[in-house]
């Protein structure tokens, strides 16, 4: 106690002295200085202090003790170097020392204040309620790297003032982003409208998170990170990392400023970069706005396939932000790091990619519809006809990752229809992540080929928990309906259970392609076109699963490969063709276009042509009797008031609105 006196001692006359020489301007020179001299000696002090603590330490405790105390203390000192900054402090620096303050208790409980102090760094929601100092919030980012499941809207003020001119500062609004998880179906007064609540998306980034975390960490000079099938990048104008499948973004910044200049070298001639070829790989542009997307391939997939994979990530983007808000935001700030408002979503775009590599439902451009009976289908249809609400627009239901039925409001479908790449990227956000299983989900969702500038409000929930393979998505347009589409899903809920038709769902499966009682036909893609367009129906294909000799992840994926070949040799641009017959290696493929439908076959090696040709007229004849078991043939259609395309179609200053609701206020 006698040394701490006598250093108090000491920084008074180092406070004395500082004034003497700062002269009489008391009020500007000499506060500076005698706050520089007093951050000065409480640096000495606070590693005297902590000198004293770890004999004090030594002395009572044991070594094990010592020896975790002492893991903690270069973290706190580091985060109190960070605070001195160049010397002086301003606002609030006294709070920051006394965050870093170290209680003369037992050191068991020592590393308690650190942690707190730590994890106060990364809530965005404190630090918007309070006015710091552009100094306190450069040491928040720099010494807190929050994880991908908190939101990380952190930067100086002036970044912070840009996003929200960007957001027109509707922040406030009551259409910000809300999700509610009601556990056991119980419609919680608490669930709605309140603070730090929790979003499945931000939880899909943190499932899985060991292997999601090596992608993330994956060394880009690595061979192996060449070796991949596919890259997928997106960058903003500015050349400004947003998304890498595989590597970390900030690993990539180059090779994606790289890429940059080559899009802008071309544009100074007025021309548009497309893509590039080699020997081994393509590489494919797409610019949308102000976001450029790059995928290098280096599979047998043409141009056209591999821009629209591209179009799907976008679009993908577009579905939590929308494309007003992105558009508005790099308006006002040009190289604005688009990664804040997309944190914790890296695994709902890694999902996609997945996708789109594993599920021919994205070659074909169509939804997959699982085989029920038609009594069984229809049932289902008519139960989500009666459960229904004002703008209420969508009822579907999804079992096993494919589509049992869809419900659709008269008036917005005769304005629109809802395209299979909406369904697409609204069941990959779903199969995201466990988070929907939880409970009831209410979340904005953008569908970006129906329109790009506004939400619908999806509500998500599982009939069948803890199985969780039968959800229904119902899609609003009022952002204050959660209790009445609540309503609508418990009354949907009880005449699936008095009809016991989810015990039916989960008797149904794919089919084999044996059933089809074809000879040496070993698998087939089927897509009809012959559904009248003033039913505006989704469009759909049918397949069987896929059996021996493409049981192996590495079969499937060959296989996959050969009707994307096939596939772009129909569609190509400069040749395309009706009619192909192709010889592989392992197998026959023979894939044929008309007018009423779009095929793709696969034949053991030996067949020959004429066999083929056979064998597609007995699979066509067997496809047209079973086809109310494999399609939804004329989606029942219902009308609530008020109109309920109001929101979806709107006039400009109601999609303004709708596009500063959601993921801006969550991501």
């Amino acid at each position: 106690m006698v040394f701490i006196h006598h250093l108090c001692n000491v920084l008074a006359m180092d406070i004395l002295r500082t004034g003497a020489r700062s002269g009489y301007d008391v009020n500007n020179r000499f506060r500076k200085s005698a706050a520089a001299a007093l951050l000065r000696s409480g640096k000495i002090c606070f590693l005297f202090y902590i000198l004293l603590v770890l004999a004090f330490a030594l002395h009572k405790a044991p070594n094990e003790t010592v020896i975790s105390s002492l893991a903690s203390l270069p973290a706190t000192f580091r985060r109190k170097q960070s605070c001195d900054g160049d010397g002086s402090m301003e606002g609030n620096s006294h709070q920051e020392e006394e965050g870093l303050t170290i209680d003369a208790q037992p050191l068991e409980s020592e590393s308690e204040p650190v942690e707190k102090r730590e994890s106060n760094g990364v809530n965005v929601e404190a630090a918007a309620d309070s006015d710091t100092s552009s100094i306190t919030t450069e040491e928040t980012k720099t010494d807190a790297k929050p994880s991908s499941d908190q939101v990380t809207n952190t930067e100086t003020d002036s970044i912070s003032n840009t996003e929200d001119a960007a957001t027109d500062n509707s922040q406030s609004d009551s259409g910000e982003f809300v999700v509610t998880m009601l556990a056991k179906a119980k419609l919680e007064e608490q669930g709605l409208g309140v603070k730090g609540r929790s979003s499945p998306l931000l939880e899909a980034g943190t499932q899985d998170m060991p292997a999601y975390m090596s992608h993330r960490e994956e060394d880009v000079t690595a061979e192996s990170w060449r070796r991949h099938r596919k890259h997928v990048f997106v960058l903003s104008e500015a050349g400004k990392p947003i998304y890498s499948r595989y590597g970390s973004e900030e690993a990539l910044s180059s090779t994606m400023g790289v890429m940059m200049a080559l899009v802008s070298f071309v544009q100074t001639s007025d021309n548009i970069i497309r893509s590039v070829y080699s020997d081994e790989h393509t590489v494919v542009f797409l610019q949308k706005g102000p976001l450029v997307l790059v995928c290098v391939s280096c599979t047998r997939q043409s141009e056209q396939q591999l821009r629209g994979e591209l179009m799907y990530v976008y679009h993908q983007i577009i579905s939590m932000l929308t494309q007003a808000s992105i558009t508005r935001i790099f308006e006002h700030k040009k190289n604005y790091d688009l990664r804040r408002l997309l944190a914790g979503s890296e695994k709902i775009l890694d999902g996609l990619l997945n996708l789109v590599d594993s599920d021919p439902s994205f070659l074909l451009g169509a939804v997959h519809c699982l085989p029920l009976t038609s009594s069984l289908r229809d049932s289902l249809s008519q139960i989500l006809q009666k459960a229904i609400t004002p703008n209420l627009v969508f009822s579907i239901l999804i079992a096993k990752n494919q589509l049992l039925t869809i419900a659709q409001e008269k008036t917005v479908i005769e304005d629109a229809r809802l395209e299979p790449a909406d369904v697409h990227l609204l069941l990959n956000l779903i199969g995201a992540s466990s988070a929907f299983q939880a409970g009831e989900i209410w979340t904005p969702i953008c569908l970006p080929l129906f329109n790009p500038d506004c939400y619908f409000y999806a509500y998500i929930s599982y009939l069948d928990p803890p199985e969780c393979t039968v959800c229904l998505l119902l899609l609003s347009t009022d952002k204050e309906a959660f209790y009445a589409v609540a309503e609508c899903k418990r009354k949907i809920e009880e005449a699936m259970t008095a009809q016991n038709s989810l015990t039916l769902i989960d008797k149904a499966q794919a089919y084999s392609v044996s059933q089809v009682g074809v000879s040496d036909l070993r698998h087939f893609m089927y897509k009809p076109f012959d559904v009248p367009d003033n039913y505006r129906q989704l469009s759909q294909f049918t397949s069987p699963e896929m059996e021996a000799p493409y049981s192996s992840e590495e079969e499937k994926t060959r296989l996959l490969d050969l009707y994307r070949y096939m596939h772009s040799r129909i569609h190509s641009t400069s040749r395309p063709l009706k009619l192909i017959y192709h010889v592989a290696e392992k197998e026959t493929m023979l894939a044929w276009v008309t007018s009423k439908f779009e095929l793709y076959t696969c034949f053991s090696p030996l067949v020959t042509k004429a066999c083929a040709i056979t064998a597609i007229t007995k699979l066509l004849r067997w496809i047209k009797k079973e086809e109310d078991r494999l399609f939804i043939r004329y989606p029942p259609k219902y009308s609530t008031t008020p109109n309920p395309s109001k929101s979806s179609r709107s006039s400009k200053s109601d999609q303004q609105d709708s596009t500063d609701n959601g993921f801006l206020s969550l991501l």
